[in-house]
């Protein structure tokens, strides 16, 4: 397990990362800084660049097994951070609140155990994942050519999630965290004077009749198979004057449901609605779909691997808050892996997650590190060597 040198060198690492947070897409010094952090464990091999900024440490026992894939998050958030800590961020309108520095750190805590003590069949693989927070990195790690040769039988990761007692996990097989994507409605007619708007095509009613329509399509409810949510989230209409009847407006909604298929058709359905009110204003509509996320959906037996490692460890486990409305970027890896998604308790009375006050508790690392590796040893073993 870890010595008290790791805690305090991890505690340290997790800090330094915490002051230097680089959003989705930028996190090259990051990435940089992990892959220092990685080569004095002496891994097989370290790829990086996978799908964007993302880095992976493979493990490799050189015996046959399966290849079990843990998996943190690199991105921080485009939102100012409140704190006196010492470690606040340096950087300004950007921080780490999200706890994507402490999940890292239990996979840098996982490598220094896999490093002193091999495991004896299969592989594993540590994936620092980019672009978590607008659900385009994982996607784009698993369509990157290089993902092949590290393709994992397994995939687990563990989110802290505030409002759980600190050390508590919550898990369940099946749906954990809901699909859900941004679909932005541009809407374009002709402008005109204020005077005359008969002389152009406004989008005004057209919104005004959308905003309800939209809404109607999900109305949220018990998340179960029919669940489906549509949260307007913005809507623009021309420019800010008063001689200026509008020709162009723009709609944000979220829509949310709790498997892949469903979300589809949702789509479908408000796309055509959007297009049709278009039409009746004699406009035309054009979409951009921004943050798509997959649904989370725990594997029973990955469920249950995860399961038995907690209760060798003493770890206290139930299903409490599950599942969520809220996505994670993590479903993806389930789509070729048996996979398994822990909420892990920072405190019932912890800053949220994107709060501005929000900070990751270092003393969640050992747990996490714990968890990742008894599902380690449970699957592959440990050297007569190690």
């Amino acid at each position: 397990m870890l010595t008290n040198s790791d805690i305090a060198d991890l505690t340290a690492f997790r800090r330094a990362l915490h002051k230097f947070p680089e959003i989705s897409g930028q996190e090259a010094e990051t990435a940089k800084r992990i892959t220092a952090a990685l080569g004095p464990l002496h891994p097989s091999k370290i790829l990086t660049g996978l799908g964007g900024h993302g880095v992976a440490a493979v493990f490799d026992s050189g015996a046959a097994g399966p290849t079990v894939l843990f998996r943190a998050e690199l991105d921080a958030l485009p939102i100012p951070e409140i704190s006196t800590a010492p470690w606040r961020s340096q950087i300004e309108g950007k921080g780490h609140l999200c706890g994507h520095d402490g999940h890292m750190t239990m996979l840098l805590g996982l490598g220094r155990l896999l490093a002193r003590s091999p495991i004896a069949t299969g592989g594993v693989v540590l994936m620092f994942q980019p672009a978590e927070e607008d659900g385009s990195g994982a996607r784009a790690v698993v369509a990157d050519p290089a993902f092949a040769a590290i393709a994992p039988d397994y995939a687990f990761a563990i989110h802290n999630e505030p409002g759980r007692p600190f050390g508590y996990v919550s898990t369940r097989p099946g749906l954990i965290n809901c699909a859900s994507l941004g679909l932005a409605i541009t809407l374009s007619g002709k402008t005109a004077h204020a005077a005359n708007p008969e002389d152009g095509r406004s989008p005004a009613l057209a919104i005004a009749s959308l905003i309800p329509a939209l809404g109607a399509l999900g109305t949220g409810g018990e998340l179960d198979d029919a669940f489906r949510l549509v949260t307007i989230t913005h809507a623009a209409l021309g420019e800010p004057s008063f001689g200026i009847a509008p020709g162009t407006g723009k709609l944000f909604a979220t829509l949310r449901t709790t498997h892949d298929a469903a979300m589809n058709a949702l789509l479908t359905e408000a796309r055509a609605l959007a297009e049709a009110a278009a039409a009746q204003s004699g406009l035309t509509a054009a979409f951009e779909i921004h943050d798509h996320f997959a649904a989370s959906i725990n594997n029973p037996e990955a469920t249950e691997i995860a399961r038995r490692a907690m209760d060798a460890l003493g770890i206290k486990h139930g299903e409490d808050n599950l599942p969520m409305r809220a996505s994670e970027d993590f479903g993806v890896f389930g789509w070729g892996a048996k996979a398994a998604m822990l909420c892990l308790g920072p405190g019932e009375n912890h800053a949220a997650l994107h709060n501005p006050d929000y900070d990751f508790p270092d003393d969640l690392i050992p747990t996490g590190v714990a968890i990742f590796n008894t599902i380690a040893r449970d699957l592959l073993g440990a050297a007569s060597n190690g």
